[in-house]
C-alpha cells in the first residue's frame, strides 16, 4: 500500500526519497500512527516531505492516493455479515450499557422504535431527547449522544482535520511554481551569499577569545573580529515598459528584496534589450541615458549580472543594427550582450513568463543562447536555481 503512495508523491514532484519511506514504516512499526488519518497524514508528512515548499504538492497526491477512503465504513459493512457485526458490537458494551438497551426490549425493540419514529416524523431536527436528527441525546442521529442509540447518516468524522488540510491545500502559496512574492524572493536570494569581514573590529570572536584565554593561563583574553557581510555585488537590468507592464508588481517585489539582502548593488533599466544605454531614472530616460561602455568599464568582472525581462520581441531587435524600437542602434543588441557576458563572470536571464510558454526559436532563443542557456523562470524554484549557478 504505502509503495503506491510513495510512488505517488514521486509522480506529483515530491522528492521522497526511499530512506524516507523506511524511516515512515518503521515509525508505524513503532505505532507512531494507528488506525488514525489524522495521525497518519501528519506523520508521512513529517517523514517524506524535506522543504515547506512541497507541503502543497504532497495535499494533492494525498488526496488523489486516499480519495474515497472516507467511505470505508459503507465498504466494510456491505463485506461483513450483520451477524458478526452485532456480535462485535454486543462485546464493545459495558454491562450497564446493555442493560439500557435492555430497557428498550434489545436491539430488535429498538430498531424497530426506530422505524415509527421515522414515520412520525417530518422534518429535520437538531438537539433534543427524542426525534431523529443530529447533536442531541435521542437513541436515533449523528454527532450526539446515547449509549442506546446508533448513528444515521454520518458519513464522515466531525474531526477529520486532515481531510479538511488536503482538501482546502492550505500551503498552495508554499508551491515552489507559483510567481514570486516578497517573502519567497528574499528566501530565495539568500541563497546568494558570500561573507566577508570588513571594517572595525566590533564583533566577539568566542572560539578565538576561549582559545586566547586558555593559552593565558586563565587570564581573560577578549579577540574582536569585524561583523559578517555579504560581499556579493549585483548588477540588476530590468525590462520596462510593453509587454512587461503586468509584470511591474513583481519587478517591484524583486527590487525591493535585492535592495534588502544585498549591500552592494545597482540597478538599470533598459527596453526590451540592452543596447548602447540604459537608464535609471525613467521620466528622464532620453535626457540621462547612461552609456553601456560606462557600465562595462566602471563594474569589476565578480558583479553577478541579472537581466529580467520577457525576451519577447521581434528577433531583428536583437540581431540586427536599427533594430530597436525607440532609436537608431548603431550595433545590434546580440553585440552588447556578447560585451556584457565577455566582461562579467556570471550572467543570468530572469524571466516573468512562465517555462512552458517559452517554447523554441524567436527572441527568446536567441537570448537563452546569449546568456549561454541561462534562463530561468521568475518563480521560486526559478529564482533559486539561478542564485544557485551565481553562488558558484
Amino acid at each position: 500500500m504505502l509503495i503506491d503512495f510513495f510512488l505517488t508523491l514521486r509522480k506529483n514532484k515530491v522528492p521522497a526519497s526511499l530512506r524516507e519511506l523506511l524511516d515512515l514504516l518503521e515509525a508505524l512499526q513503532q505505532g507512531l500512527a494507528f488506525a488514525d488519518m489524522d495521525d497518519f497524514y501528519y506523520l508521512s508528512r513529517a517523514c517524506l516531505v524535506k522543504d515547506e515548499k512541497h507541503y502543497d504538492k504532497f495535499d494533492q497526491a494525498f488526496g488523489v492516493y486516499f480519495k474515497g477512503l472516507e467511505d470505508l465504513n459503507a465498504v466494510l459493512e456491505a463485506l461483513i455479515p450483520e451477524d458478526w457485526l452485532r456480535a462485535e458490537f454486543e462485546k464493545q458494551l459495558t454491562d450497564e450499557e446493555k442493560a439500557k438497551i435492555e430497557s428498550l426490549g434489545g436491539l430488535e425493540e429498538l430498531i424497530e422504535a426506530f422505524k415509527k419514529r421515522l414515520e412520525e416524523q417530518k422534518e429535520r431536527h437538531q438537539g433534543g431527547n427524542r426525534w431523529i436528527g443530529t447533536g442531541g441525546t435521542s437513541p436515533f442521529g449523528a454527532n450526539g449522544y446515547n449509549p442506546e442509540g446508533f448513528r444515521i447518516g454520518q458519513n464522515g468524522s466531525r474531526n477529520r482535520r486532515a481531510v479538511k488540510v488536503w482538501e482546502q491545500r492550505t500551503y498552495k502559496d508554499l508551491d515552489d511554481s507559483i510567481t514570486l512574492g516578497i517573502r519567497n524572493i528574499k528566501v530565495a536570494l539568500r541563497r546568494l551569499r558570500k561573507f566577508a569581514r570588513q571594517g572595525a573590529a566590533e564583533e566577539l570572536d568566542m572560539p578565538d577569545t576561549i582559545r586566547s584565554t586558555a593559552n593565558n593561563a586563565g587570564y581573560l583574553d577578549i579577540k574582536m573580529v569585524p561583523e559578517r557581510h555579504n560581499s556579493v555585488k549585483v548588477l540588476l537590468f530590468f525590462d520596462i515598459g510593453g509587454s512587461m507592464d503586468p509584470h511591474i508588481r513583481v519587478c517591484e517585489e524583486l527590487f525591493s528584496a535585492a535592495r534588502t539582502e544585498f549591500k552592494h548593488m545597482e540597478y538599470y533599466y533598459f527596453h526590451n534589450f540592452i543596447y548602447e544605454g540604459v537608464w535609471k531614472n525613467n521620466i528622464r530616460r532620453v535626457s540621462e541615458t547612461i552609456p553601456t561602455w560606462d557600465i562595462l568599464h566602471k563594474y569589476a568582472s565578480d558583479y553577478r549580472v541579472i537581466f529580467v525581462g520577457d525576451a519577447s520581441m521581434a528577433p531583428y531587435e536583437i540581431t540586427h543594427p536599427g533594430g530597436s524600437i525607440e532609436h537608431w542602434n548603431e550595433e545590434a543588441g546580440a553585440v552588447w550582450m556578447q560585451r556584457v557576458t565577455d566582461k562579467f563572470d556570471k550572467v543570468i536571464w530572469l524571466n516573468p513568463y512562465p517555462k512552458d510558454y517559452w517554447g523554441m526559436g524567436g527572441s527568446l532563443e536567441i537570448t537563452r543562447q546569449l546568456v549561454n542557456q541561462h534562463m530561468y523562470p521568475l518563480t521560486i524554484d526559478g529564482l533559486e536555481q539561478g542564485m544557485k549557478y551565481l553562488s558558484k
